[in-house]
């Protein structure tokens, strides 16, 4: 019985003996079979063609590889390498998961290169193309995400040398071209210099940082030499956008998997950021230090960046929640909560160059500030918005560079065409065109809130119940389909701000309009007011007077309830007032708008029973000079230059007509 069992023995050790020998004798021949084969499905799948001059292994962990060259089907080479050696954990060969120990390589070249209709890098985008990936897994992000930081970490040596990088990218006009002459990696640890040219524009940076496999950790700092700024490249091509930082700081690492659940902690840091970019703001905004402290949850089907996390940008600190789940489609939710916190933090925060009316304004008190969005792409109208700042014990210590009560009295302003400026004038009494609210038929006013924000004298500003409305609008248009402005909001636009459609632009509109309504610095009777003298109404028309004398040749005070009503219906579009026009009656479809308004009116009682008879679209006349825009005459002649005189039939006699009471 023992003597079999030692025969057994002996022959499973010798069968081992002549595996290894096997392996040992024919494992060049082994390895470029399976390294073929492997590349032979990457050329199918992605159309490429992959050659090399050499492989072969030295030992049983050691792989050369001569002459390596990638081109995409009807293209120029993606990359070419001439000598690289690699060393694989052997114990983890065996449990077919490679780990690389070292690299040696030189002479690596990567060319991206794109015209205006095919590139040369076009297949990275395709699915699976970073990692093979089982079909049933592919709409798993946890296992996806786990895979690819497998296979990242896998191959992140501790030991590394490579000579001569270079990474170029080239687009019709454009050029960027990256080398890196000494790239070595000493016990995870590196350091190295690139040499950037763009456009013929150089510099050079230092990168430093950490690569650490067995504490799944990676950490990286850029600076220029020389403390000289960075110059991110590609971003001017690709969004017309400069964007330069004196230091860039980012970690990341992997926490362990729970729940089915992949976590990763990391951290961003940027000082010294300068921006520039016409979308967002037409000054170039300054950011002396900001950071992003993150932790990203990802699972089956959702990614999740936890309310942990924290936002620095100067001395505000928030902490959002955000979280995108597929499903049919996607949900997604946003939110933000930071209670009680020092007011003067938040504009002492804005970074100069973003909110240039707000730029030195200084205030006390404290703020609270909500803000949710619940968006179920399968069920757009459930969509949930609410947005609140809350003050308390607020005061404004400070101005700003605009003093925001401006429109207490009398002031200069601009209108724009196209982002040009075409007429300036006072809104006071200096300006014959000018009428006091008092001097304004009744109906105008109660006309215009009925059209466009029947609840101005009540809010505070802002109405979120219409924002919401209006993204859910957006949403399912898929466009920018209709605004949830207030005319305190329009009325802020267009007395303080740029005509710039900006990002920081909206944002500023929402400050401004949020501090003047919230600390009273103008009455909602002034605010009305100004609105009734700068809002357009036709091609350079500005104010009900110039309004009233262009389409009905009459004073503002004598306009009639259905005059009023078509007034109310022009301030949305003022410039294609014509096409509501058959000659010079009003087309059948305004019928509809005109019954909305009027049943408005009756309905909340702004208006009584009475005062409505007679009111129908047939009973508006044109018998101002805006006949001859009505018929299509060109409307050359209204061309008003800024600071030129008006044209005479827009200067009204001195009579101002007859003083009126309102009741909104």
């Amino acid at each position: 019985m023992l003597s079999s069992k030692k025969k057994i023995i002996c022959i499973a050790i010798s069968a081992l003996i002549v595996l290894i020998v096997g392996l040992a004798l024919g494992r060049n021949a082994i390895v470029r079979f399976y390294v073929d084969r492997k590349l032979r499905t990457m050329e199918q799948r992605y159309n490429l063609t992959i050659r090399y001059r050499a492989l072969t292994i030295q030992g049983l962990s050691t792989l050369h590889l001569e002459g390596l060259s990638v081109v995409p089907l009807h293209s120029d080479t993606l990359l070419s390498m001439q000598h690289i050696e690699v060393k694989l954990s052997f114990p983890r060969i065996m449990m077919l998961k490679p780990v690389v120990k070292y690299i040696n390589g030189d002479d690596l070249a990567i060319h991206l290169m794109k015209d205006s209709i095919h590139s040369n890098y076009a297949f990275l985008f395709h699915v699976d193309s970073i990692i093979n990936t089982p079909s049933q897994d592919k709409c798993n992000y946890e296992v996806q995400t786990r895979r690819i930081l497998d296979l990242l970490f896998g191959l992140l040596p501790s030991d590394a040398s490579f000579r001569n990088i270079q990474v170029t990218y080239l687009n019709q006009s454009d050029d960027l071209a990256l080398l890196i002459p000494v790239f070595n990696v000493k016990k995870n640890r590196f350091i190295t210099h690139i040499r950037s040219t763009e456009n013929g524009q150089q510099s050079i940076w230092v990168c430093e940082g950490l690569l650490q496999d067995d504490e799944r950790r990676i950490e990286a700092r850029l600076y220029a030499k020389e403390n000289s700024k960075i110059t991110l490249p590609f971003i001017n091509y690709r969004w017309h956008a400069l964007m330069q930082f004196d230091t860039l700081l980012f970690n990341m690492a992997e926490l362990k998997e729970h729940d089915h659940v992949q976590s990763l902690n990391g951290l961003a840091r940027v000082s010294g950021l300068t921006l520039h970019h016409e979308r967002i703001s037409p000054d170039t905004v300054l950011l002396d230090s900001g950071s992003f402290a993150w932790k990203l949850n990802v699972g089956k089907n959702y990614l999740e960046l936890d309310s942990s996390t924290e936002v620095i940008f100067n001395r505000m600190i928030l902490h959002p929640y955000l979280k995108l789940q597929r499903g049919k489609d996607w949900h997604i939710t946003m939110r933000v909560d930071k209670r009680d916190f020092p007011a003067n933090d938040l504009f002492a925060s804005f970074p100069p160059g973003l909110f240039s009316n707000l730029d030195g304004l200084k205030a006390d008190g404290t703020l609270t500030w909500h803000f949710l969005l619940d968006v179920d792409f399968t069920q757009i109208d459930s969509l949930l918005f609410e947005s609140t700042l809350k003050s308390r014990n607020f005061r404004i210590v400070k101005q700003g560079k605009t003093d925001l009560h401006k429109m207490n009295g009398p002031f200069m302003y601009t209108a724009y065409e196209n982002g040009n400026p075409v007429r300036t004038f006072e809104v006071g009494p200096d300006n014959p065109s000018f009428r006091p609210i008092g001097y304004i038929s009744r109906f105008l006013p109660i006309a215009i809130m009925q059209s466009e924000d029947a609840g101005f004298f009540q809010h505070s500003g802002f109405i979120p119940s219409a924002i919401r409305e209006s993204l859910v609008k957006d949403l399912k248009e898929r466009r920018f389909a209709r605004g949830g402005s207030t005319l305190s909001m329009q009325l802020v636009k267009n007395v303080f701000l740029s005509k710039n459609k900006t990002i920081a632009r909206k944002i500023e509109e929402i400050l401004i309009t949020w501090l003047i309504e919230t600390n009273h610095l103008t009455s909602k009777e002034r605010m009305f007011e100004v609105y009734m003298n700068i809002a357009e109404w036709g091609p350079l028309i500005y104010g009900a007077c110039e309004a009233s004398h262009y389409y009905f040749a009459k004073e503002p005070s004598e306009l009639t309830l259905s005059e009023c009503i078509f007034l109310a219906s022009i301030i949305p579009k003022p410039k294609h007032v014509h096409w509501c026009f058959n000659g010079l009656t009003l087309k059948p479809y305004y019928a509809d708008f005109f019954r909305v308004v009027l049943s408005r009116m009756l309905l909340r009682e702004r208006i009584l029973p009475e005062d409505a008879v007679g009111a129908s679209p047939e009973a508006v006349k044109i018998t101002g000079p805006a006949k001859d825009y009505i018929f299509g005459r060109s409307a050359d002649t209204m061309v008003v230059k800024e600071n030129q005189s008006l044209p005479s039939f827009l200067v009204p006699a001195p009579n101002r007509g007859v003083l009126l009471h309102h009741k909104y």
